[in-house]
């Protein structure tokens, strides 16, 4: 008899570990798009945001916390944290750019990708990094 459960659940772990692959990949280009201007220019074409600046530090958190996730190390913990960098970004960033009354609008204050990001972030932060994540060797 087939045990179809532990399928599903390796087919579950997989999915997870390809969602946090795939999201930190992306996530570590904003990163690049800050600091070396690749695949886009974040400034416009001048030059790398400041270290020591909102931009800067959230370049940080991008590029230590994307790396982290794509090797699957400390992902709980660095999930949560870019899930409140996130949160912060879009509270702080996208919607008083924008007027509060889009609070509830990410389509009109461009900040639907912060959203998403944010409870991407906060579901990993909750089931871990599934298979192939470098905390599975650690336990």
């Amino acid at each position: 008899m087939i045990n179809t459960h532990k399928i599903y659940a390796e087919g579950n772990d997989y999915t997870l570990g390809l969602l946090r692959l795939v999201t930190a990949f992306l996530y570590i280009q904003h990163a690049t798009a800050k600091f070396w201007q690749w695949p886009v220019s974040m400034t416009d074409g001048h030059g790398a945001v400041p270290l020591f600046s909102m931009m800067g530090i959230a370049g940080v958190l991008e590029l230590v916390g994307g790396i982290l996730l794509l090797i699957g190390l400390f992902v709980r913990p660095t999930a949560f944290i870019l899930c409140g960098q996130m949160a912060v970004a879009y509270l702080f960033v996208h919607t008083p750019s924008a007027g509060m009354h889009t609070l509830l609008m990410p389509q009109l204050n461009k900040g639907e990708m912060a959203v998403l990001y944010c409870f991407i972030f906060l579901y990993l932060s909750v089931a871990g990094g599934g298979c192939l994540a470098l905390d599975n060797r650690r336990k």
